[in-house]
């Protein structure tokens, strides 16, 4: 697998020239760079350390002015070659930077004692104490420190072998098959157009894929690719490479933006993470303090929110949100540093947890919930997202930056733990997945409601399904909802019944006067055959409102007992089936029949004729052709 070294270190130290030596590549390209005698941008090398094996190299600028350049370079490395002067020793950057390192979780590296032909061997022997002293507590402590001299070639062997050794026995963490490469330069080729560069931290890309740019998410092709700048047909993690785009100006883009196949990142304005503040910061850490925010090779301003606390003293963790002005593309496990706004310098830390952050409540239950993601491992991982992300799941795509897994190994575990009814594919064209808790809460609020309902309507046989979805099922998605509903009545913990749903356990339960009320409806419907009385005289009749009459006559039309025309007529059901069959007998003699017929066979006036004639086309046991009506294929039972 490939492998990234970055040099750290403060400003003339020898950083460049010393990587020149090794390699034989300037890594100062900039006119200014060559005037000045310093590093302002990064540099990049390699190192053959056998036929088959060939370091990456990034060389980082040491002034205190371009540590986001150094910070950007050191986000896509593995390993660190610390170099501090033997006439100088440990300085300001040399500090700064192995901070920065130990921030983003580097812990592996080497020391370059540079310069070693500019000082007597009693001084090189106190700088090197003085150098193991400052180490020992640090991810370098039981690091080889080596003495060198790029001008002379003293000790270049020896490191090259060191180097050998670290590389080939280094194993990046890589688990991601997500393809990312931020951007840390751009730049136009003559006859080949807009290129960008930029270590590819997972994840592989071949020429004539598909690419976005993010966080503005435009699209473009891969012409051709450069590794170290050998063409190659792809570029995996770990290597150099440089992307040739097609259709993209140089104005379009800038440092810090994301490269990946489309549909795969998500930009977002807020971050939650795993704050590390230094214990050498110089003051307590305040709740919504700006800082300088950076991230692969991406720096902007950013305000801080604490979520559990009002402050973070010097040497203290805690989880906190990070909110920024425009969104940023992020996946979980990033290591992302903060410097103060003002005197810049280095305080802290992060891992990102939660890319796709949102509002959340200071010191509730959402908080406790990122703390124990900040200590989770594998599973608990993908649980404790889908906890967070609630009734709106997350798709495969979503999760893959929300856990840093490879695809195929996080669709296993997401089929085993399906299995489990730990988590649920409830939108399979999306690949959408919500966790076990938020279904099974949605579950029991819905038999809840169904509950609520029977408790204030004893006497409706049940809630139409459309009326089930109220206020309370506001954010549950559509999808989510039905598959919720499906899995109820599956489970028999809620029957659906015609166009009714109800729970098991519910039966009809009249009051007295309520029972008293039903048979004088009924009766009234029965005698009045096939000319009832409308709603309106059946209420004068018996000296009640509408809304006394309205639940009993939905209970008889539930349970078929009577059968509603329009809002004006109700009939007996005995009348309808009847009426059905006098139809059906009429038409073995005859092929069409008008109204005149049809009241010729009924004896009604047009005011029942035209209702019962329509309510026989919608029951489809007959269908109207211009004014007359012919018996249709098929007739209701």
């Amino acid at each position: 697998m490939p492998v990234i070294m970055g040099t750290a270190g403060h400003i003339d130290h020898g950083k460049t020239t010393l990587i020149k030596a090794l390699t034989g590549i300037e890594c100062d390209r900039l006119i200014e760079e060559k005037k000045r005698g310093i590093t302002i941008e990064l540099g990049f090398a390699f190192l053959d350390l056998d036929s088959d094996f060939r370091l990456g190299i990034i060389d980082v600028p040491g002034h205190e002015r371009f540590v986001k350049n150094m910070v950007s370079g050191a986000s896509g490395i593995d390993f660190v070659m610390l170099v501090i002067a033997a006439d100088e020793g440990v300085m300001p950057q040399t500090r700064e930077h192995l901070d920065i390192c130990t921030l983003l979780g580097i812990d592996t590296g080497l020391v370059a004692l540079t310069k070693t032909d500019m000082v007597d061997e009693e001084w090189l022997e106190l700088v090197r104490e003085d150098v193991g002293e400052y180490l020992q507590n640090t991810f370098l402590g039981d690091a080889p420190v080596i003495p060198v001299s790029a001008h002379s070639g003293e000790g270049i062997d020896i490191l090259k072998s060191s180097l050998k050794e670290i590389a080939s026995s280094f194993r990046p963490r890589r688990r991601s098959d997500l393809f990312r490469l931020p951007v840390d330069r751009i730049f136009t080729m003559r006859g080949h157009g807009t290129v960008i560069t930029g270590t590819t931290v997972s994840g592989k890309i071949s020429v004539g894929e598909e690419v976005m740019i993010y966080p503005l998410e435009l699209t473009s092709k891969v012409r051709s690719l450069q590794v170290h700048g050998e063409q190659r047909q792809d570029s995996r993690a770990g290597m150099r490479t440089a992307v040739n785009l097609h259709g993209l100006e140089k104005e379009d883009l800038e440092r810090g933006f994301v490269l990946g196949r489309p549909g795969t990142l998500f930009p977002a304005q807020v971050w939650d993470l795993d704050l590390s503040y230094l214990e050498s910061a110089p003051r307590p850490l305040k709740h919504r303090t700006q800082i300088h925010f950076h991230h692969g090779s991406k720096e902007v301003l950013a305000r801080i929110y604490l979520l559990d606390r009002d402050k973070v003293e010097p040497g203290e963790k805690c989880v906190c949100q990070v909110r920024f002005d425009d969104p940023m593309a992020g996946v979980y496990g990033d290591r992302c540093v903060f410097r103060s706004f003002s005197p810049l310098r280095t305080i802290a830390g992060a891992r990102i947890i939660n890319p796709l952050g949102g509002k959340i409540k200071r010191f509730s239950q959402d908080v406790q919930v990122l703390q124990k993601l900040s200590r989770a491992q594998a599973e608990d991982v993908i649980l404790l997202q889908l906890e967070l992300a609630g009734s709106k799941g997350l798709s495969l795509s979503q999760l893959i930056i929300m856990t840093d897994m490879e695809s195929k190994d996080l669709e296993k575990k997401l089929q085993v733990m399906g299995g489990r009814q730990e988590v649920f594919l409830v939108d399979r064209d999306k690949r959408t997945y919500v966790g076990g808790e938020t279904l099974r809460c949605i579950e029991e609020q819905m038999l809840q409601q169904l509950e609520a309902f029977h408790a204030r309507n004893p006497i409706r046989e049940g809630l139409f399904r459309g009326e089930l979805s109220g206020k309370w099922a506001s954010d549950i998605p559509e999808r989510l909802f039905f598959f919720v509903l499906d899995r109820l009545i599956r489970q028999e913990k809620i029957v659906a019944e015609q166009e009714f749903l109800r729970l098991p356990g519910h039966k009809i339960s009249l009051a007295a006067d309520q029972e008293e009320l039903k048979k004088k409806i009924l009766e009234a419907y029965q005698k009045s055959g096939i000319q009832p009385p409308t709603v309106k005289r059946l209420l004068e009749d018996l000296g009640l409102q509408m809304k006394e009459a309205s639940p009993v006559l939905r209970l008889l039309q539930g349970q078929g007992s009577l059968i509603k025309i329009n809002e004006d007529f109700y009939y007996s059901s005995s009348a309808i089936i009847n009426l059905r069959e006098k139809i059906r007998t009429y038409f073995r003699d005859h092929q069409e029949m008008g109204p005149v017929e049809f009241k010729e066979l009924t004896g009604l006036s047009r005011k029942f004729a035209i209702p019962l004639l329509e309510f026989m086309d919608k029951e489809k046991l007959t269908v109207r052709v211009g004014d007359k009506r012919k018996l249709r294929g098929r007739g209701l039972d």
